[in-house]
């Protein structure tokens, strides 16, 4: 009897060695640490060494740059190859179980394996002292859920409060090698100097995106009337909240802002 997917041992090396999908061209290398504006005073922070091809060009363009990577082999080639490199300190380990700089400005520049996207993100996002801007090659749908393109997920929603997001350069599958068999983008995260809310505020929208997704923002089970919700949107200056529920994040905040004013009801 075939065991359920929920108990199948996880083979990280396997979906690891999948997850390879190498970006050799040195111009267009070139191009996009040109799109990052990285220059000699930044610290950059790489996720997967790779074969050293992008990890060579950020030594060159950058101040110091710490690159990890968690095949063996690949890190030895690595090694071999950038050794001429003395800003360069190249980790062989677990980005996941790494330590991230407890204070400094530092930047993060890499392409990433697409089966750990949303750990990688998600790590990045959520650490006390985050990086002033990630960019990240990652698969084209995953950038759009964080973006939130067609439409505002809970993920896209509560990285906002603290994160300015674009795709910055969308690849062709032959700018890989080998080509992987979906469409990728570089993605850009800027930390925003002022959170749009603070770390109280933002529990609380968290719940409040959470209720609102699954429960509806007004109508018998939402935390806002119909009229609480037109006349927050009004005052703001804001289009009215569609019924489909395609609904901008500034328009979530300004809900918000209002439920936390006006609202009686409690989150469940």
């Amino acid at each position: 009897m075939q065991k359920s997917r929920k108990h199948q041992k996880y083979d990280t090396s396997r979906h690891l060695s999948d997850s390879q999908n190498f970006i050799t061209n040195r111009k267009l290398i070139q191009r996009l640490i040109r799109l990052a504006k990285i220059g000699a005073n930044d610290t950059v922070l790489e996720i997967g060494t790779g074969k050293g091809h992008l990890t060579e060009v950020l030594c060159e363009q950058a101040g110091n740059v710490c690159s990890i990577e968690i095949d063996q082999k690949l890190y030895e080639r690595a090694k071999e190859r950038l050794a001429q490199y003395t800003n360069l300190n190249l980790i062989c380990g677990d980005f996941l179980k790494y330590n991230l700089p407890a204070k400094g400005d530092y930047k993060v520049f890499s392409n990433i394996p697409f089966f750990i996207t949303t750990q990688i993100v998600e790590k990045l996002t959520r650490v006390s002292e985050p990086p002033t801007d990630i960019w990240l090659v990652m698969e084209k749908g995953a950038a759009k859920r964080f973006i939130g393109i067609p439409k505002e997920t809970g993920k896209s929603l509560l990285l906002k409060v603290n994160w300015n997001m674009e795709i910055a350069y969308h690849f062709r599958r032959d700018d890989f090698h080998p080509a992987p068999s979906v469409d990728c983008v570089l993605v850009h995260f800027s930390r925003k100097e002022t959170p749009d809310l603070n770390k109280k505020e933002c529990v609380e929208f968290q719940k409040f995106v959470e209720y609102s997704l699954k429960y509806g923002l007004c109508g018998s089970r939402g935390l806002l009337t119909k009229r609480q919700v037109s006349v927050a949107l009004r005052q703001a200056g804001l289009p009215h909240a569609h019924e489909d529920g395609v609904t901008l994040y500034i328009q979530w905040l300004c809900l918000f802002r209002c439920y936390r004013r006006f609202s009686q009801k409690a989150i469940d």
